[in-house]
C-alpha cells in the first residue's frame, strides 16, 4: 500500500521533460567518406540524446548545380587526373579561397541559413563547401551557432581553412598541425568516427570472413581499394603487386565502378568486387590494405588493426593525404614499384602500425554547445522510473 501511495508522488515531484537540443550535420556525397563520417557523428549524437538532422550541401545548391559539380569532379580523375591536380593546386591560396566562400554563399546561404533553427545547439560541417558558406554566414552574423568543421582529410587543404569557423576537428597531429598553419581557427584533435563494426580483427573475426567470402583460409590477402568510385590505377596496381609477390592473393574493391569490374573479371580476376555494405568483413579478411586515396578507408582499416600501403595515388589530395599519412606513422607511401615487394612482406609480417589519437569527438561537441550527455535514467521509459525506489 505504501508503494502505491508514494509513485504519484513521485511524479508529481519529478523534473518536467525538457525538449532535446538539437544538431545539424552538414555532408555532402562525393565519394563516401564525407557521408561516413556525417552518418557516424549523427549517429553518436542521437545516442547522446541530441535531436539530430543531416543534410547534403549538394541539395542547397540550385537545381542541377550539385550533380554537376560532383559529375564534373568524378570525370576529371577518371579521364583527366592531370587537370584535378592543377586544379588542386590552383585552389590553395586565400583569395581563391575567398572566392569560393563568396560564390558557393551566393548559391546555398539563404537555403543553408533556413536549416538552422532556433532551438540548434550544435552546428557541424563535414565538407569543405560547406564550411566555407558557414563561416560566410557566421562573419556576417547570420548564423548565431558556433560552426564546428571535421577534417575528414588527413592533409588539409586550404579550402577546408574558413578563418570564420569556429572550431575544428582532427583526427590526428599531422593534420592539426596543417590546419592551424592554413589558419583554422582552435584545432583540436579527436578520435577518428568510423562504424562500429570495424573492430579488431581476431582469428576467428578472419576466418568467418574468409569463408563468407570465398577466400582461402590459408593464403596472405591484400585488400586494394579506391574508394567508393573505384578511382585511380587499381589494374596497373593489381599487376604491380602480383608481380611483386605472385602468392598474395588479391581482392578487389570496385566499388561503384562497375566497368573496372566487369574488366577485371573479364581478365580473370576471380575476386573483384563491387559496391558492399561488409567492409568490415573484406577488412577482416586481409592481411594488408592497399590504398590510393587517404579517405575513410584508411581509419576504417586501422580500427581493424589492418596494415596499410599507400601506393599510385590519385592527384591532388590522394598525393597531399599520401604524405601526411606516411608522416604520421600511419600508412606507409610506397612511391616507386621497386619498393612494393619489401613493403608488403614488412607490412604483413609486422602488422598494423601504432597511432595515438585524441578526445572523443561528441564530447567535444557537447562541452562547446555547454551540454552534458544525459544520465541513463533520462534515457528511461516512464514505466521504469515509476518502479524506481
Amino acid at each position: 500500500m505504501g508503494r502505491l501511495i508514494r509513485l504519484p508522488l513521485a511524479r508529481r515531484h519529478a523534473p518536467p521533460r525538457t525538449a532535446p537540443a538539437r544538431a545539424v550535420v552538414v555532408s555532402a556525397a562525393v565519394g563516401a567518406g564525407h557521408d561516413a563520417v556525417a552518418r557516424e557523428l549523427t549517429a553518436r549524437l542521437t545516442e547522446a540524446g541530441i535531436e539530430v538532422d543531416r543534410y547534403d550541401f549538394l541539395d542547397l545548391l540550385p537545381a542541377g548545380a550539385g550533380r554537376l559539380l560532383v559529375g564534373t569532379y568524378h570525370r576529371m580523375l577518371e579521364l583527366a587526373p592531370w587537370t584535378w591536380r592543377l586544379l588542386y593546386g590552383g585552389l590553395d591560396s586565400p583569395r581563391m579561397m575567398r572566392a569560393q566562400a563568396r560564390l558557393f554563399t551566393a548559391l546555398a546561404g539563404r537555403r543553408m541559413r533556413r536549416l538552422l533553427s532556433a532551438d540548434t545547439r550544435i552546428v557541424v560541417s563535414t565538407y569543405p563547401l560547406a564550411s566555407q558558406v558557414l563561416g560566410r554566414l557566421r562573419a556576417q552574423g547570420r548564423v548565431h551557432q558556433p560552426v564546428h568543421t571535421y577534417l575528414t582529410d588527413f592533409s588539409v587543404h586550404r579550402l577546408w581553412a574558413s578563418p570564420d569557423v569556429d572550431a575544428h576537428l582532427a583526427v590526428h597531429q599531422v593534420p592539426a598541425a596543417q590546419a592551424a598553419s592554413a589558419g583554422c581557427r582552435k584545432v583540436q584533435v579527436v578520435r577518428p568516427l568510423v562504424d562500429r563494426r570495424f573492430t579488431p580483427t581476431t582469428e576467428r573475426s578472419r576466418e568467418a570472413a574468409r569463408i563468407r567470402w570465398g577466400l582461402p583460409l590459408d593464403a596472405r590477402i591484400a585488400l586494394l581499394v579506391g574508394g567508393s568510385w573505384g578511382a585511380g590505377e587499381l589494374e596497373r596496381t593489381l599487376a604491380d603487386i602480383q608481380a611483386a609477390d605472385p602468392d598474395l592473393v588479391c581482392v578487389v574493391a570496385c566499388g561503384r565502378n562497375e566497368p573496372l569490374r566487369e574488366r577485371l573479371l573479364a581478365a580473370g580476376v576471380r575476386h573483384a568486387v563491387g559496391w558492399t555494405q561488409d567492409m568490415p568483413g573484406l577488412m577482416h579478411a586481409a592481411d594488408v590494405l592497399v590504398q590510393n586515396a587517404g579517405g575513410i578507408s584508411v581509419l576504417e582499416a586501422v580500427a581493424c588493426g589492418l596494415p596499410v600501403l599507400t601506393y599510385r595515388s590519385i592527384p591532388g589530395h590522394g598525393l597531399t593525404n599520401s604524405a601526411a599519412l606516411d608522416e604520421a606513422g600511419v600508412a606507409r607511401w610506397v612511391r616507386s614499384q621497386g619498393e612494393l615487394a619489401s613493403a608488403l612482406d614488412e607490412a604483413v609480417r609486422s602488422g598494423a602500425r601504432a597511432s595515438a589519437w585524441g578526445a572523443d569527438a561528441v564530447e567535444v561537441l557537447l562541452r562547446s554547445a555547454g551540454l552534458a550527455r544525459p544520465a541513463v535514467a533520462d534515457h528511461l521509459p516512464a514505466r521504469e522510473l515509476e518502479a524506481a525506489p
